[in-house]
C-alpha cells in the first residue's frame, strides 16, 4: 500500500526541481544548491518526473498559420519541402527579399563541401544571391544553367554565378555562350563547343539547382528582358497554351516544354534534364507567378519550392482546383 503522506513529498519535490528546472532554467547543479540535494538526486527527480509525464514540452510558432500553408503545399504536390514566408502588403519588393533571404539560408543550412550549385537568371536568384551570409568558406563550385545576356543585372547569369561563389568562398565556371542562338544549327554548334559543353554537363549532374520561374504577363515579367516581343506575339503565345517560363523554356499548364520555335535555338539545360541534380529548389514570388508555378509543379520539376504567403495560397487553390 502506498504512502500516501510520502508519495505526495515526492512528488511535491519532484515538481519543485521541475520548476526550477525547466520554467526557470536553472541548471541541474543550481537546483541542487537550492534545495540542499545532491546532484545525482536532481537528476534522478527529474528523470522521475519526466517518465510520470509531469513534463510537457509545446512548441508554438507565430507563424503556426505559414507553416499550415507549407504542409499543403506538400500535400497537394509532389513537393518534399516547401518555405512559405510572410507577404508584404503594397511592397513587392520587401517581399521579393524576404523570399531571397529564405532561400539563402536554407540553401546554406544545406549545402555541403563537394557540391556543384547550378543556378539561372532572374529576381528572385539575385535576391537570394544579394542574401547570401556565410559564417566559413564552402568549397563548392557554381555553374550556370543557361547562356546568358547582358544588360541587367538579373539577367547576366554569369554574373550571378560569380557573386554566388564569392559570397560562398568557393570557384565558379562561366558558361561562354549566349541564351539565344541564332538558328538551331547554330545552337547545336555552341553545345559542342568543349568548353560549354563541359559546364552544362555539369551543371546537368549538380547537387543543387537552384532556379526562377518566369511568367509571360507584360506586367513585371522578366521574361521579355530576355526575349522581347510584340503584343501580338504575346497573346499569340497564350493561344498556344504558353503559360510561363521556366529554365528560359516557355512552357504549358502541364509542364511540358512548348512547341515554339525560340525553344530550339536556347543554350541551356532542359527542364527534363533536372531530373539528374540531387535536388532542385524553386524561388519565385507575385501574383503573375502563380500559374507559372502551377505548370512547374505539374511537371514535377522542383524538390522544394520557397515563396510567399499570398502567391502560396493562390498556388494552392490553383492546384486544388484541377
Amino acid at each position: 500500500m502506498l504512502d500516501k503522506k510520502k508519495d505526495f513529498e515526492l512528488i511535491r519535490q519532484i515538481h519543485t526541481v521541475l520548476v526550477l528546472h525547466y520554467l526557470e532554467g536553472q541548471k541541474q547543479a543550481d537546483v541542487a544548491r537550492a534545495l540542499n540535494l545532491s546532484n545525482s538526486k536532481v537528476n534522478r527527480l527529474i528523470t522521475q518526473g519526466r517518465k510520470m509525464g509531469m513534463v510537457k514540452i509545446d512548441v508554438e510558432s507565430p507563424f503556426e498559420t505559414l507553416m499550415g500553408i507549407e504542409r499543403d503545399l506538400t500535400r497537394s504536390t509532389s513537393l518534399t519541402e516547401a518555405i512559405v514566408t510572410p507577404s508584404v502588403a503594397g511592397s513587392a519588393e520587401t517581399t521579393l527579399q524576404q523570399v531571397g533571404r529564405a532561400a539563402a539560408n536554407h540553401l546554406v543550412e544545406t549545402l555541403r563541401d563537394g557540391d556543384v550549385i547550378a543556378i539561372t537568371g532572374g529576381k528572385a536568384i539575385s535576391a537570394t544571391v544579394a542574401a547570401l551570409e556565410v559564417e566559413r568558406a564552402f568549397d563548392v563550385t557554381v555553374v550556370p544553367l543557361t547562356g546568358g545576356i547582358q544588360g541587367k543585372y538579373y539577367t547576366d547569369v554569369n554574373h550571378l554565378a560569380t557573386q554566388m561563389a564569392e559570397r560562398l568562398g568557393g570557384k565558379t565556371m562561366l558558361l561562354h555562350a549566349p541564351l539565344f542562338a541564332e538558328s538551331r544549327d547554330q545552337r547545336d554548334m555552341l553545345e559542342q563547343v568543349s568548353s560549354i559543353r563541359e559546364v552544362l554537363d555539369i551543371a546537368r549532374r549538380a547537387n543543387v539547382a537552384l532556379v526562377g520561374i518566369g511568367s509571360i504577363e507584360p506586367e513585371g515579367s522578366s521574361h521579355y528582358d530576355l526575349h522581347p516581343v510584340p503584343e501580338a506575339d504575346r497573346k499569340m503565345l497564350v493561344g498556344m497554351g504558353v503559360i510561363g517560363e521556366f529554365l528560359a523554356h516557355l512552357i504549358q499548364t502541364d509542364g511540358s516544354v512548348s512547341n515554339y520555335a525560340l525553344n530550339s535555338r536556347l543554350v541551356s539545360v532542359a527542364p527534363n534534364d533536372l531530373a539528374q541534380c540531387a535536388r532542385v529548389i524553386g524561388v519565385s514570388t507575385g501574383a503573375e507567378k502563380v500559374l507559372p508555378i502551377k505548370a512547374v509543379l505539374n511537371g514535377k520539376f522542383l524538390n522544394s519550392l520557397i515563396l510567399d504567403e499570398d502567391t502560396a495560397t493562390a498556388v494552392i487553390q490553383e492546384m486544388e482546383g484541377t
